[in-house]
């Protein structure tokens, strides 16, 4: 068995003296690891950094072993990605994000969103927006996608700004008013066409959006707890929105 693909390293572990166990985020076969010989070498340390885009080719006698990684370096990102505490936590949350995913379950368009991601993770305010959207993008692909273009109440899609926690759909200001104490505000920057940018509120109540169905539907079932690099990023990004809040009021 042997097939060529582009991905990117989300995780590595030792593996005996010299070799490694990567795990990489490819285009078109998902989360996939395999061994790298020499893994900790000189060489290849560089190169096996979590965020790093690499040319992948991965040889096995049977598709289900674990198999060999050949790995040539696409674009080498790491050491930008340790100048920010948004990129280091952010990175680390998303490999994370990817874990809940079947291995070997291909998710292209999470590929191409977790390339796109990283290269944006030092603005702490274009970080917070994609990185909300990617876990949205990971619970819809497990399952539990969120509605948030059409109030669940009346059909319309105009002044949205709740959401439901029993079905995860968005509701309006009107139909929603009587149970406003018990639903979840649905930040503006999430709205269908929503051409406002996140400030500091709008991103906090994104988070705790994204985090209540990540641990309703994802984590508790499963017996699992909140990464806490997940954790990190928010309070990076969220007091880097205020810094900036401060700098453009002063």
């Amino acid at each position: 068995m042997q097939w060529q693909d582009e991905g990117i390293i989300i995780g590595v572990k030792r593996h005996g003296e010299t070799s490694v166990i990567a795990e990489l985020m490819t285009r078109e076969r998902g989360r996939h690891m395999g061994l790298v010989r020499s893994g900790r070498s000189r060489a290849m340390q560089p190169v096996l950094q979590p965020g790093n885009r690499v040319e992948a080719v991965w040889r096995a006698r049977l598709d289900e072993h674990l198999g060999e990684f050949k790995l040539e370096p696409v674009r080498l990102r790491a050491a930008k990605l340790m100048e920010t505490a948004t990129a280091v936590y952010g990175v680390q949350a998303m490999g994370a994000l990817l874990r809940l995913l079947p291995e070997r379950d291909p998710h292209p368009h999470l590929f191409e969103a977790l390339d796109i991601i990283l290269d944006a993770l030092d603005d702490p305010a274009d970080a917070g927006e994609l990185f909300v959207r990617f876990e949205l993008a990971v619970l819809n692909d497990l399952g539990f996608g969120l509605d948030l273009t059409e109030c669940a109440a009346t059909g319309i899609a105009e002044d949205l700004v709740y959401v439901s926690p029993k079905t995860g759909r968005a509701v309006s200001r009107a139909a929603g008013a009587p149970y406003a104490d018990r639903m979840l505000a649905l930040p503006g920057f999430l709205g269908d066409g929503a051409a406002k940018a996140a400030d500091r509120e709008s991103m906090a109540a994104a988070f705790r959006l994204t985090a209540f169905f990540l641990h309703r539907h994802v984590y508790e079932p499963r017996g699992l707890t909140e990464n806490a690099a997940r954790d990190g990023f928010v309070q990076a990004a969220l007091k880097a929105l205020s810094q900036s809040a401060e700098r453009q009021a002063g």
